[in-house]
């Protein structure tokens, strides 16, 4: 079987930037899985694993515009420190998450605290970098009628994960 729409892939992984820095690399007790051509995983990781079949090993270079896009010097800005809840302790390179008007959970970074000026950054913390997967497809099987439906996978009995 080939990993196409409809499928679910399992799969090892390790993510490098161009330097050799080690990002992440899946546990092998917890690969990674994913359906696929429901934009799980970035779009150049998918594209490159796009008809390969399971013990397929891919290496594949892919840039920011086709992973977390381009970093965005737009998604900073500056608030006041009374935009936090008093008892929240901030600390420069802590991620936050906070919810936005519409409901949606929203992960930022904390760039600079300076006084009652706080920076933050709404980017991808890979925004504008070039990533390096090394991957092995474990598994590929076809995603059942209700993962379809859903657009993501489910665990053993039915569980969403």
């Amino acid at each position: 079987m080939q990993a196409t729409k409809d499928t679910v892939v399992t799969l090892d992984y390790r993510l490098t930037l161009p330097d050799g820095e080690v990002i992440e690399i899946s546990d092998p007790a917890d690969p990674l899985v994913y359906l696929h051509g429901y934009e799980e995983i970035v779009p150049g990781l998918e594209r490159a694993l796009e008809g390969k079949t399971k013990g397929d090993r891919v290496q594949a270079v892919v840039p920011p515009e086709d992973g977390y896009g381009e970093y965005d010097p737009e998604g900073e800005e500056t608030v006041d420190r009374s935009e936090f809840p008093a008892e929240l302790e901030l600390e420069v390179g802590g991620i936050i998450t906070a919810t936005d008007e519409d409901d949606d959970e929203v992960e930022f970074l904390v760039k600079a605290i300076d006084g009652d000026k706080v920076t933050v950054d709404f980017n991808h913390p890979m925004a504008g970098k070039t990533l390096h997967f090394d991957v092995t497809i474990r598994d590929i099987r076809a995603a059942t009628a209700e993962e379809i439906e859903h657009g993501h996978v489910h665990g053993p009995g039915g569980a969403h994960d």
